[in-house]
């Protein structure tokens, strides 16, 4: 495979998270590097994303809930989601 081969990427969807337990979460997607960019600026701290609703979840800080999962805000704006 080369690096400009895209037809053996799956198409992203509006909604992912990387979070095994969601039911946002595609596994097949997760084998290539993804990027996120909120109103034109890349985050790397994305734990889901929805681009038709405009937001994406991050961490904040690092505070967890009872359940070990990071506690997080809503980020709203722009949306793109790219394979790197």
């Amino acid at each position: 495979m080369t690096m400009n081969d895209t037809t053996a990427k799956p198409a992203l969807p509006d909604r992912l998270s990387v979070n095994p337990r969601s039911q946002h979460h595609v596994a097949e997607i997760f084998e290539f590097d993804i990027g996120i960019k909120v109103n034109g600026k890349e985050r790397f701290d994305v734990e889901e994303y929805c681009i038709s609703e405009g937001w994406v979840k991050v961490p904040a800080g690092k505070a967890l809930d009872r359940r070990g999962q990071p506690l997080t805000m809503t980020v709203k704006g722009t949306i793109e989601a790219f394979y790197k």
